[in-house]
């Protein structure tokens, strides 16, 4: 499986819908800075998200106009299959999947994030990711796009791990946080990467290492579940709403099995 073959079985209506008769009824963009409180960090996110009927996809974007957002709407999820950025076409790939296969009637389990602050609902999901990840002892594990909270998990449970973003930086903990995933590849055996792999275009190449795979996806949290067996382990997926937006309990969908 590729994102190229997940895309033409949509295309071909090989789901059960025809993407041509599905209209994104609403495009918007969410912009976010947050600083958990205790944390020395502060960081900053723009998601694109469109909707198809119940169904929202979206994708992290560094940054979009208001304009190419509304263009979107009233438009089909064929015709935004082709669009030229690529935020775009992940958003309503994302948003069709969800539509067809539905997170609470696909998943293998469905969990509550309950209420709580922006970090201790932080800590609540990355905990569930990690135990989804489940490493053993001696695994190294390359996290591609840090979330400070999932290393935590990762450091209580004496795991190591190679933290790799684009943006770089340093962790919490002053560790440097490699830019280049591929090349730390060769020194893990295990890989946590994020959804946002998918729309900067790093996924594939991260699949081909043949590495042991487990997704955390905002972004693409549909699309992920369908590369389970094709290199992929595991998938913890959070769609529209995310856990950062709202301070009640939210919900996250695991796969270990991909959609049918």
């Amino acid at each position: 499986m590729t994102l190229a073959d997940l895309v033409e079985l949509v295309r071909g209506g090989g789901l059960g819908l025809d993407p041509a008769g599905c209209p994104v009824s609403v495009g918007f963009t969410t912009r976010q800075g947050a600083r958990h409180a205790t944390r020395g960090q502060s960081y900053r996110n723009t998601v694109v998200s469109l909707r198809v009927e119940e169904a929202v996809g979206s994708c992290a974007v560094e940054d979009i106009t208001e304009g190419e957002v509304h263009s979107c709407v009233g438009a089909s999820v064929l015709d935004l299959l082709d669009h030229s950025n690529p935020a775009i076409r992940t958003a309503v790939l994302d948003a069709y999947l969800t539509h067809v296969r539905p997170h609470h009637l696909c998943a293998t389990k469905s969990i509550t994030v309950g209420p709580g602050s922006s970090l201790a609902k932080s800590m609540a999901r990355a905990e569930a990711v990690i135990d989804l990840l489940d490493p053993a002892p001696g695994d190294r594990v390359l996290v591609v796009g840090v979330v400070n909270s999932l290393l935590h998990h990762l450091r209580a449970r004496g795991v190591t791990y190679v933290p790799c973003d684009l943006k770089g930086g340093r962790t919490e903990w002053d560790e440097p946080i490699a830019t280049d995933a591929e090349s730390a590849l060769d020194a893990c055996n295990l890989v946590l990467a994020s959804g946002m792999t998918v729309g900067n275009g790093t996924f594939e190449p991260l699949l081909a290492a043949g590495k042991p795979m487990v997704m955390f996806a905002q972004t693409a949290c549909a699309i992920l579940p369908w590369f389970i067996g094709s290199g992929v382990r595991a998938v913890s997926a959070e769609p529209y709403p995310f856990f950062w937006l709202d301070g009640g309990p939210t919900t996250i969908h695991h796969y270990t099995e991909r959609p049918s």
